[in-house]
């Protein structure tokens, strides 16, 4: 078995030598016969670049930056044919990198929307669409956050009754790992108040027994296979890919997103990828997370046919195979090695034992693939670690990066262990902010050992940002703030040890990212060579509040040269 290189990891990327066009050292004039496509003047550029920090200006050819420095060396360059951008003093960066999420799922624009602050809202939108669905078809919502309902009061399979009686109804939570059903529902599939937990899900039941609506993990599998759906051909099903991949990428560019791991892509969604990147639709760069299990996983698929990490060109790249072993954070099902605060019994769910990691990693490792497993528990990321550990040593590589997504909670141990093995942790960057109601489950003790960034870099580890989105919103100065304050949306501190400093929350959001998918050598800083990926920023982030970063607007984001955004 051939073992790939970092640099074979860039795949078709690397073939796009950039061309040795720049100042020759810095303060030495440009080269007169650039004739670049574009330069940026007057701006207050941050490169993320360490022999170079900060400039004025810079200039790009052919989707890439060939000469940085003063406004007065680019303007020289410019000739009829260039476009110049005047950043009148407003802040630049490097394009931001979010290393886990789930953009582009046709639920953005197809199903019930449950981003809803009240159980009566959530029904009335349940009734509106159970009049146009067809007898015995599904009726289905997604995005739903339990704790931010102003009722006071969970949702239940009782709520989801008075919506709608003659249909199953499913409303799944936005963070993926909880879904709640009707009466309906649970009949077809035939689960009833003495069906026992599975050992990877759980059906919840209120303090009469009951089943209460909620099902958590794998419990939820027997539901995909009642109940009736829309059927599409396989046009339209292309059709829906494509339109709900741009609808999504108009909105990640918006943010000053230019590059998006996609953490679980199907086959439907890799085409979709590529449908929209021929169809103009596709402005963010993806380097994929291949899903490894379900009826439509396309790791089997890929590794049978020779494919492996790395294939792909500078727009959409085939990266790690992903695997989910444990529960979720926002929804409180991680596997940890303490129990959830006021649940002395509850140590939250695994999805995947030990032997199904090891067979699960070896596989993957040996024939050419970068590894993402989603563990967010310490009982789980130790889980990993051990088949990491594992195939490094009986197999091993010099470059591995296989992937802990998520890692959020750690201690010293595991730290140690992820540093050793090369490992790179994937940690939430707007979940403090966002979800903080939610780290009441968990406690103030726990908090100082999640989304550990600090911990992270203070080890030497290269630690990207991730959304996760839609469990976490996307917004890159949102997670500026959360990552600076380590506040929630309420003011309330998690977790103060793991503040980072202004310019580390930038290296998290750009470089670190690149890294996490083998392309620190082609993005993540404005430095010659690199791709032209980068935001003009409204406000310098080191001259506002740390409590205002997540109200900087974005004024521009430009992916190889060329403005996916601007301000109107």
């Amino acid at each position: 078995m051939s073992q790939i290189s970092r640099r074979e990891c860039l795949g078709l990327g690397a073939l796009l030598a950039a061309p040795s066009l720049a100042l020759a050292s810095p303060g030495s004039a440009p080269r007169a016969t650039i004739d670049p496509d574009l330069v940026l003047l007057n701006g207050r550029v941050l490169t993320i670049d360490p022999q170079r920090p900060t400039a004025e200006a810079f200039a790009v050819k052919n989707g890439r930056f060939v000469a940085i420095g003063s406004s007065t060396d680019m303007r020289s360059l410019a000739t009829g044919n260039t476009v110049v951008v005047d950043a009148v003093q407003m802040t630049v960066t490097p394009g931001f990198i979010d290393a886990h999420c789930h953009p582009g799922e046709v639920e953005e624009l197809y199903d019930v929307s449950a981003d809803l602050r009240s159980i009566r809202d959530i029904q009335e939108a349940l009734r509106l669409r159970a009049k146009d669905t067809p007898a015995g078809h599904w009726v289905r919502a997604f995005k739903f956050d339990d704790t931010k309902l102003s009722d006071g009061r969970p949702l239940s399979r009782r709520d989801l009754d008075e919506a709608v009686a003659d249909h199953p109804v499913r409303v799944d939570h936005r963070g993926g790992h909880t879904t709640w059903f009707n009466s309906k529902a649970f009949e077809l599939a035939g689960i009833t108040r003495t069906t026992p937990d599975p050992p990877d899900g759980r059906f919840y039941r209120d303090d009469n027994g009951e089943l209460q609506g909620q099902v958590a993990e794998n419990a939820r599998d027997v539901f995909a296979r009642v109940g009736l759906h829309e059927q599409f051909s396989a046009e339209q099903q292309r059709q829906r890919g494509q339109a709900a991949m741009a609808h999504m990428s108009r909105k990640l560019t918006a943010t000053g997103l230019t590059t998006v791991h996609d953490a679980f892509a199907s086959v439907d969604k890799i085409r979709a990828y590529q449908d929209a990147s021929a169809g103009g639709g596709l402005l963010h760069r993806a380097y994929i997370l291949a899903g490894g299990v379900g009826p439509d996983a396309p790791f089997q698929k890929l590794r049978d046919a020779g494919v492996y990490t790395g294939l792909g060109n500078e727009f959409v790249r085939i990266g790690p195979v992903k695997f989910v072993a444990d529960g979720s954070a926002s929804e409180r099902t991680m596997r940890m090695s303490t129990p959830f605060v006021g649940k002395p019994g509850d140590y939250g769910i695994l999805t995947m034992d030990q032997k199904d990691i090891h067979a699960a990693v070896e596989d993957a490792h040996r024939h050419g693939w970068q590894v993402g497993i989603h563990a967010n528990g310490d009982v789980t990321i130790d889980m990993v670690l051990n088949a990491y550990e594992r195939v490094l040593r009986e197999w091993p590589h010099p470059d591995r990066r296989h992937r802990i997504e998520h890692c959020s909670l750690i201690n010293p141990g595991l730290v140690q262990r992820i540093k050793a093995t090369g490992s790179i942790p994937t940690p939430f960057w707007t979940y403090v902010y966002y979800h903080g109601e939610k780290w009441k489950a968990y406690g103030e003790e726990k908090m100082r050992s999640m989304f550990a960034h600090r911990s992270f870099l203070d080890a030497g580890i290269r630690v990207p940002g991730a959304s996760d989105y839609s469990p976490g919103p996307f917004e890159p100065m949102m997670a500026m703030q959360s990552l600076v304050t380590r506040k929630d949306y309420a003011g309330r501190v998690w977790g103060a040890e793991q503040r980072v400093s202004i310019d580390q929350a930038l290296t998290i959001g750009t470089i670190n990212g690149a890294y996490a998918s083998y392309e620190e050598d082609v993005k993540g800083s404005i430095t010659v060579g690199k791709y032209a990926d980068f935001v003009i920023l409204e406000k310098d982030p080191h001259a506002v509040e740390p409590d205002q970063l997540k109200d900087i607007r974005i004024m521009r984001t430009v992916v190889g040269g060329k403005t996916a955004y601007a301000r109107a």
